[in-house]
């Protein structure tokens, strides 16, 4: 066995042929001079062989995976042929895509270690800057993001996240049936959504859209049921049920105000007890909100309006929770507590939102789910100053494409 053979077969240099090697102690470097093996000449576009016209003398080099704190690095000088369909064009490279300064194979290690660590921490595996990783990056995904379409999108879901220091925020949109990320958009409100409808989805993918959920924004209830005419929109039970727990808070805030030193003492400790569903609650916190119906009855019957609203989301017959929440909504409008009255209004104002959930308990837990993964990867990042370099990430961890798999089964060594 030849040492250039050796090299080859140690390295696992698939589909090329070693002619030479070169090591530089000084810049702790590996050369290697490599060709194609048994598959040069081909056109990139549709694997044809054809006619060489030109080859240069100046070789480019292609930076590999390290090996023991060395830098490998593979030189070639790429043939230009005469494809009888395409012209003229670059022979295909089976080591590296069109154009590209990195094999395969460092940028699936690359798009890997990404993904579960920093991209400081990534850089140093690889032996490359920060700042050229982070380049690298966003070439990747972008090139291989490059005109996909989004597909199959029939539950949808909308949310906003912060990035750079809470000052700027992004919508995001999900598709809640696979549990992924289909679009980010600088921005919020419905300027932005509608951006997203208008060039990502044609009017097709817009009529297959039958089910979606966002919170009480009006923003994107607007633009929702403006751009998809088959969708039944379902307003989040969690944004509904924290609105319900603010408005029992603020009676409680009240009647804090109003009340005497000693008053006070008896009213302390009430805030999260007030805020737990009734099937977290142990015997003695039952005791001690009964309490209150001769200590502050406004606070009592505020907890009673709460805890009888719980049994809305049990419902599953359409007409019976339709009755129930009717008959709830006239006794919260007759309990003389404006907070409670306001949160009337709203269930009012979006009962067709509402009423849907019986039918199908869609909710943005999976959005929700999601976002917690993306603030991970912020803090994990300390933080991102442009939203391209965070929508880089959002897609390599939580997006629709697995991005690491778009690379050829034969590079993923790692």
């Amino acid at each position: 066995m030849t040492v250039n053979k050796f090299i080859r077969n140690l390295l696992q240099l698939k589909e090329l042929k070693v002619c030479g090697f070169e090591l530089n102690h000084k810049k702790k470097a590996f050369f290697l001079w490599v060709k194609p093996y048994k598959n040069g000449c081909r056109c990139p576009h549709c694997d044809r062989r054809a006619k060489i016209v030109y080859q240069t003398n100046i070789g480019r080099v292609w930076r590999d995976l390290p090996v023991y704190g060395y830098e490998v690095k593979l030189c070639y000088s790429p043939k230009e042929i005469d494809c009888p369909t395409h012209g003229r064009v670059q022979e295909n490279i089976p080591w590296a895509d069109s154009y590209a300064r990195i094999t395969y194979r460092f940028e699936y290690a690359m798009l890997t270690y990404c993904q579960i660590m920093t991209q400081k921490a990534a850089a140093q595996l690889l032996h490359i800057a920060q700042s050229t990783l982070s380049n690298l990056l966003h070439r990747s995904v972008e090139r291989i993001r490059d005109g996909h379409r989004i597909r199959d999108l029939k539950q949808l879901g909308v949310d906003e996240i912060s990035y750079c220091n809470r000052s700027k925020f992004a919508t995001i949109v999900y598709n809640l049936k696979k549990a992924c990320v289909v679009w980010v958009g600088k921005g919020k409100g419905e300027a932005t959504i509608n951006r997203f409808f208008n060039e990502m989805l044609s009017d097709y993918q817009k009529k297959q859209i039958k089910w979606a959920s966002c919170d009480m924004s009006q923003a994107y209830i607007n633009a929702i049921e403006k751009h998809c005419p088959n969708v039944t929109l379902i307003l989040d039970r969690f944004h509904i049920v924290k609105k319900l727990n603010e408005a029992v808070d603020e009676v409680r805030k009240e009647q804090w105000r109003e009340a005497s030193g000693d008053q006070r003492k008896a009213l302390k400790g009430l805030r999260w007890l007030l805020y737990r569903h009734s099937s977290n609650r142990s015997k003695t916190d039952a005791r001690i909100l009964n309490d209150l119906r001769k200590g502050n009855r406004r606070i009592h019957r505020a907890w009673v309006l709460k805890d009888e609203f719980e049994r809305f989301w049990d419902y599953k017959a359409p007409w019976a929770a339709e009755r129930f929440i009717k008959g709830w909504t006239t006794t919260a409008l007759k309990s003389r507590l404006e907070p409670i009255r306001s949160f009337v209004k709203t269930i009012r104002k979006h009962m067709d939102r509402i009423l849907p959930y019986v039918q199908n308990p869609l909710t943005n837990a999976v959005a929700e789910g999601l976002n917690r993964i993306i603030k991970i990867v912020k803090n994990r990042a300390s933080g991102f100053r442009t939203l391209e370099a965070f929508t880089d990430m959002i897609f390599l961890t939580v997006g629709d494409v697995n991005i690491p798999e778009q690379i050829p089964k034969k590079f993923r060594t790692i």
